[in-house]
């Protein structure tokens, strides 16, 4: 009986043996792109430091700005006026304020933004965005009381973004030079000229009558200007990059030219 159980014990060893040996040349699988490893294809220079990098590749982050000089001064006026004056109200804003209140501001100064939204989706013939802003319009107005609640997201009909700069670029105007505002911030010449535009538009309609009370009441804009701050995420210096103006200026143009081709 024992020499039995000793010969079931050696052949269980045997197998188990030539299935690991099995196991040892089994032909290595290559991945569909031809590399096992592609990391270890990559050459690069170990002593290249991420300044180095970033300006090493500037070249392909190269916009038409013939005003560089005048936009960097800009650019710093406004970075330090976000950081001393800007900054400082949004978060006092946050503090005295609950967040359904601000909620309820940003949703109004909002509604007021989807008519010139809708005059723009309609000047560029985009139909099905056309009656998607209207819709935010009647829903949002009325069962919003005004605006102040956004029914209209949660019934699937999200904020749109469209200005007077996409409808120009729409029709094949060019952007013009690459131009920095003052307290706005990144913009181009004709994107500059739509702002214009817009904000003349949005006087002459007069919706819900609050361009005309806000001729007598400042406050107003004060207001819809410290939440244009607080609903906007960009933060200067955030990208700790010694580059971080020609990184600005970069995605800027290159989101203005996506916003126009969709």
């Amino acid at each position: 009986m024992a020499k039995q159980l000793l010969l079931i014990a050696a052949l269980l060893c045997t197998g188990v043996a030539q299935a690991d040996n099995s196991k040892a040349y089994t032909p290595t699988v290559v991945d569909p792109d031809g590399f096992t490893e592609p990391l270890s294809k990559l050459k690069f220079n170990p002593g290249l430091d991420q300044r180095e990098f970033e300006r090493s590749t500037l070249s392909a982050l190269n916009v038409y700005d013939p005003m560089e000089s005048w936009n960097r001064r800009v650019y710093h006026f406004n970075y330090r006026f976000d950081q001393w004056v800007a900054l400082p109200v949004v978060d006092g804003y946050r503090y005295v304020t609950p967040s359904f209140l601000r909620t309820g501001v940003s949703n109004f100064f909002n509604n007021l933004g989807d008519v010139g939204n809708l005059v723009n989706s309609l000047l560029q013939f985009k139909g099905h965005r056309s009656m998607e802003v209207t819709g935010r319009l009647l829903l949002n107005t009325t069962l919003g009381v005004g605006g102040l609640w956004d029914p209209a997201t949660a019934m699937g009909l999200p904020r749109q973004s469209e200005d007077f700069g996409q409808t120009l670029g729409f029709y094949g105007v060019p952007d013009g030079a690459y131009f920095v505002l003052p307290l706005l911030g990144p913009s181009n010449i004709r994107d500059t000229a739509g702002l214009a535009v817009d904000y003349t538009a949005e006087s002459a309609i007069n919706f819900l009558n609050v361009s005309k009370v806000s001729e007598n009441h400042p406050e107003i804009w004060v207001l819809r200007a410290v939440d244009t701050r607080y609903q906007t995420h960009l933060r200067y210096g955030q990208m700790n990059s010694p580059f971080e103006y020609e990184k600005v200026r970069y995605v800027y143009t290159e989101a203005r030219k996506l916003q126009i081709a969709e």
